[in-house]
């Protein structure tokens, strides 16, 4: 069982942070890609009436689940009114009241919509639904034309479809034809074809959408059906007979009930204004979450304070330029000057910029190197030797940003953010492989340190992975179990293949030599 301790780790590793990406990028629809912007479209209906006298009761229908949006935000706009939401079967009121109100009066509701591909149209199946008490002749005509639709169709949709194009293309001596004399009229078809099919017992209703159209003033609510098959709400167009509704179409509200109601009011309209909005999609994903109770989010880094953000942005990288680190160590055979030194130096290359840092980083180590060996022919125990290696290090680190910045080379002074003490064991450790194993292995690792810290800076100053790793720091799971798989490998390292290689060419020609 131990043997499998560590591949299950992985995988249950793994999975559990793509899990949790996935969620966050398909259920919240999560930007991957920093910058990214989201499609908003904000919806205002403006209600209008004269009192005539008395208190007044206003009542608008609004929505409450759209299928393919989602609302993320809604403002009611009006002065001197009280104001409740008052759940219905389908959709939502909003109710103004008002004791004396004078003059005409103006009420505002605004949502901001948020395309999130979720249709919401499975409902439970309300059964059979009653027939309606026709007189003749349009009894005979509606048994006739129902059972004539029902021989040309396949299941409820398709019954629907036809019955819709039978109304819409009717010939005059059809049976269609008694039923087809709305004038093309959206709302009567509607109601037509709602008795028709209560005829044939299937459930219909009325849905009032709305066209979003950018910059329309007067945006005027069509009429659609919706036939429920037995496991959702399918919407079909009264005259054309299209299923689904269109991309730019939003339901507003279900049933046949007016949109708007008002007591002790005369002239009462309701007008639809759309706006076509572009929000940063990162936002506009987390105010999704908000709206549909997602507790993923409470919990994401988004809540922190903005300076804890800003910090975490740099930390959450560490994990990625460890592990590159832990690649090129194992795998390649890159020699460093231990682990975490080139991930440092990798840091602040962020802010040095590469080409920058290298220079300062070399000038600092070889000006440092210098100040060790003398400090050696003092003879001085290890912690105060380090100490005083500290000190010289921050001296010349303090000195070149002072010369930096007379000669004009600014970036020199960002030298303050580099880990002095990273710096000064780097001096330390390089001095000992110096005088133990000779300047060649000093030199090559100190070069391998600052191949190995570039490597890392060009993965971790990346602005996508950046966002990948804030936005969706459960990644840093499946860098973990990468970073475990790593810790197993006892293969060949590609350096060593090279050199192994050069061995068995040199080896050739003395065996060639044997043979003969």
């Amino acid at each position: 069982m131990r043997r499998f301790h560590l591949p299950i780790l992985i995988v249950l590793l793994s999975t559990i942070g793509l899990g949790i990406f996935a969620y966050k990028v398909i259920a919240l629809d999560m930007p991957v890609m920093p910058g990214a912007s989201a499609e908003t479209w904000q919806v205002e209906a403006r209600v209008r009436y004269q009192p005539t006298g008395g208190a007044a009761n206003v009542q608008l229908r609004i929505p409450d689940r759209l299928p393919n949006f989602a609302t993320l935000d809604e403002n009611f706009v009006s002065r001197g009114y009280g104001l409740n939401t008052l759940r219905a079967q389908d959709d939502r009121i909003a109710q103004w009241t008002i004791r004396q109100p004078r003059g005409e009066q103006v009420l505002y509701y605004r949502a901001t919509l948020y395309r999130d591909g979720d249709d919401r149209s499975d409902a439970e199946y309300p059964g059979p639904v009653a027939a309606p008490e026709w007189t003749e002749p349009y009894r005979s005509a509606a048994d006739a034309l129902i059972e004539d639709v029902r021989g040309r169709s396949s299941d409820i949709q398709t019954f629907a479809s036809v019955l819709v194009n039978d109304l819409a293309h009717a010939a005059p001596a059809s049976n269609a034809a008694v039923f087809a004399d709305d004038g093309g009229d959206r709302v009567k078809r509607t109601e037509t074809l709602i008795e028709l099919l209560a005829t044939a017992r299937i459930p219909a209703r009325t849905v009032t959408t709305l066209h979003l159209r950018d910059g329309r003033r007067d945006v005027r609510p069509e009429t659609w059906i919706e036939v429920h098959n037995t496991r959702r709400w399918v919407p079909i167009h009264p005259l054309s007979g299209e299923i689904e509704y269109p991309d730019d179409v939003v339901v507003w509200a279900h049933g046949s009930a007016p949109l708007l109601e008002v007591s002790n009011g005369r002239d009462a309209e309701v007008r639809f204004a759309v706006s076509r909005g572009v929000q940063d999609a990162l936002t506009t994903a987390q105010r999704f979450g908000e709206t549909v109770n997602a507790q993923l989010m409470e919990f994401s880094t988004l809540n922190l304070p903005l300076g804890t953000q800003n910090t975490y942005r740099v930390l959450l990288m560490v994990p990625l330029g460890a592990m590159i680190i832990v690649f090129l160590r194992n795998v390649i055979g890159v020699q460093t000057f231990g682990t975490f030194m080139p991930v440092l130096i990798a840091l602040s290359f962020r802010e040095t910029q590469l080409l920058a840092g290298i220079i300062l980083f070399t000038l600092i180590v070889s000006l440092g190197l210098a100040v060790r060996f003398y400090l050696e022919h003092l003879r001085l125990l290890l912690v105060p030797r380090l100490a005083a290696v500290v000190s010289v290090v921050i001296m010349l680190m303090l000195g070149i940003s002072i010369l930096s910045h007379q000669l004009g080379f600014e970036r020199a002074l960002a030298l303050s953010l580099f880990p002095m003490v990273i710096l000064a064991m780097t001096i330390e450790r390089m001095s000992v492989v110096w005088e133990e194993h000779g300047p060649s292995d000093a030199i090559t690792q100190g070069i391998g340190s600052l191949a190995v810290a570039a490597a890392a800076y060009g993965l971790m100053a990346n602005r996508h992975l950046e966002h990948l790793l804030f936005v969706f720091p459960e990644l840093l799971l499946v860098l973990l179990a990468m970073t475990l798989l790593l810790g197993r490998y006892t293969g060949y390292r590609l350096s060593e293949l090279f050199r192994f290689g050069r061995m068995q060419e040199a080896m050739q020609p003395s065996k060639r030599s044997e043979d003969r």
